[in-house]
């Protein structure tokens, strides 16, 4: 099988003094967790403290109909088996610095900060903090706080994936996609002036202490295993499969929402928290796959260039030189300057290869959806290297956001090690990289497969939420402190 060319092509001649490339002194090197995956599980704290109930990926999880239908692929699994990091973070981070890490990727959780829906009377930031739940603003400082104290970089996720209940009820949409009145990223004249006025009010609040801003996560797979292909790899509410306009509507109004909250954290956060002599920058994290044709057909490559667009130039075009596909046949075919030039960096998560196919179009509002995607989470380290040079081409400097294994156990190392030597290549042929973030620090709640799936670089005892460290720790430990493979 043959990697997409030129779109997806890596170099392959590396040289004799790859393996012992250096990575900059001034690399970011850290882990990454989302808020609702590790906060939840708190050892002592009551459930009412530790526990948040409010959003949409809370109900999806806890909801008997979901979890009874099998093909939504609900594992049922407790929340409250996870890691417990909304008690024990100070600890945490007090082990990410003796392991050497200077960078921790973290989320703001909207519900968290919002749980209800009386926030929607807002109508300027000042007035939307008069609604903030005034323990997780304090909490949130404290997690801050901590990472300061152990000279740990954040990187804040505004929004990963989860929503407030009261922004998308995912079940009453489930059950009724036209009806359900919260129906989140569908319903583009309601989310986006809410999410603009939560993402000022986090800058405003935050901003003191955070200056690298991502606004949202994988938006696309919001969209795929939400509106389009919800399965066994990811169920995300409302689960509808095959739902044309609700796909298109939450494309559209994902760009559009990454604009407006790029331009509210600009108006308002106004301090430089790092002396760097910028108060913000601000990216989106992407999930970056390497796709291969299945045959060398023309069909099949035609497929992989649609694929990317979907996966890639949809959102990259868009919010760097403003051009805009409007009807998603692969073109791009009008320009829209108010979402042009709103990225200062890109956040790129990368796990595996997709192998894609050509096939009959599947949903007429979407002419360049005519393919199938295989997914694997088979180790494909050299993909890194190509989605890296993907982004490279969008002149932006580059985090790896996210990377690592659900195998951590049997291949963390040496999966960890061709990651970075596929990376310290694509940095040798120009990529401007900053930084190396590794998913996760300690094995979370992965979604609707609850802990099927253990990707941490600390192995969790649930019962007792211990964290035991992984081989892979150690020698990302090793990485860090000598700045070489």
């Amino acid at each position: 099988m043959l990697i997409l060319l030129p779109l997806l092509s890596a170099c392959t001649d590396r040289g004799d003094d790859s393996a012992t490339t250096p990575f900059p002194d001034s690399f970011l090197w850290g882990s990454a967790t989302a808020g609702f995956q590790v906060d939840m599980g708190c050892p002592t704290w009551d459930a009412a403290t530790c526990d948040d109930t409010a959003s949409d990926w809370y109900q999806w999880v806890t909801t008997d109909q979901i979890i009874a239908d099998d093909t939504l692929f609900v594992s049922g699994e407790s929340v409250g088996n996870g890691p417990g990091m909304w008690e024990l973070f100070e600890d945490d981070a007090a082990a990410m610095a003796a392991a050497g890490l200077n960078s921790y990727r973290m989320s703001l959780e909207w519900s968290r900060l919002f749980p209800d829906g009386a926030a929607a009377a807002a109508t300027t930031v000042a007035e939307l903090a008069d609604y903030a739940d005034a323990g997780a603003v304090a909490r949130y400082h404290e997690m801050f706080a901590a990472l300061e104290v152990n000279n740990i970089t954040p990187l804040v996720t505004l929004n990963h994936y989860t929503l407030p209940l009261w922004v998308h009820d995912g079940v009453a949409c489930h059950n009724d996609p036209e009806g359900c009145t919260a129906s989140g990223w569908v319903d583009g004249e309601r989310i986006l002036p809410l999410i603009a006025l939560y993402s000022g009010f986090a800058a405003m609040e935050f901003g003191g202490e955070v200056d690298q801003w991502a606004t949202l996560n994988e938006p696309f797979a919001t969209t795929l295993s939400g509106y389009l292909l919800p399965g066994e790899d990811r169920s995300a509410p409302p689960g509808l499969l095959m739902a044309s306009s609700q796909v298109v509507a939450t494309l559209r109004n994902q760009i559009e929402g990454h604009a407006v909250m790029y331009d509210a954290v600009v108006a308002n956060d106004t301090i430089d928290a790092d002396g760097d002599g910028d108060a913000a920058a601000i990216g989106i994290v992407l999930n970056m796959v390497a796709i291969t044709p299945e045959t060398d057909s023309e069909e099949d490559a035609a497929a992989a260039v649609h694929m990317d667009h979907l996966y890639h130039r949809l959102f990259l075009e868009a919010l760097t030189t403003g051009d805009w596909d409007e009807d998603l046949d692969g073109v791009f075919d009008t320009n829209r300057p108010e979402l042009a030039s709103r990225l200062d960096w890109l956040g790129v998560n990368y796990y595996n290869q997709v192998v894609v196919r050509s096939w009959v179009q599947l949903l007429p509002d979407i002419p360049v959806f005519d393919f199938y995607p295989e997914f694997s989470w088979d180790p494909y380290p050299e993909g890194l290297g190509a989605v890296v040079d993907i982004a490279a081409s969008y002149e932006l400097p580059i985090i790896i956001t996210e990377n690592g294994t659900p195998y951590v156990e049997e291949q963390g190392v040496e999966v960890l090690e061709g990651h970075l030597t596929a990376l310290s290549e694509a940095m040798a042929r120009g990529a401007d990289v900053r930084g190396y973030l590794y998913w996760s620090w300690v094995d979370n709640y992965e979604w609707n497969h609850g802990f099927d799936l253990r990707f941490g670089l600390n192995a969790l005892d649930k019962d007792t939420k211990a964290r035991e460290p992984r081989p892979v720790l150690g020698r990302l430990q090793e990485l860090a402190a000598g700045g070489a493979l």
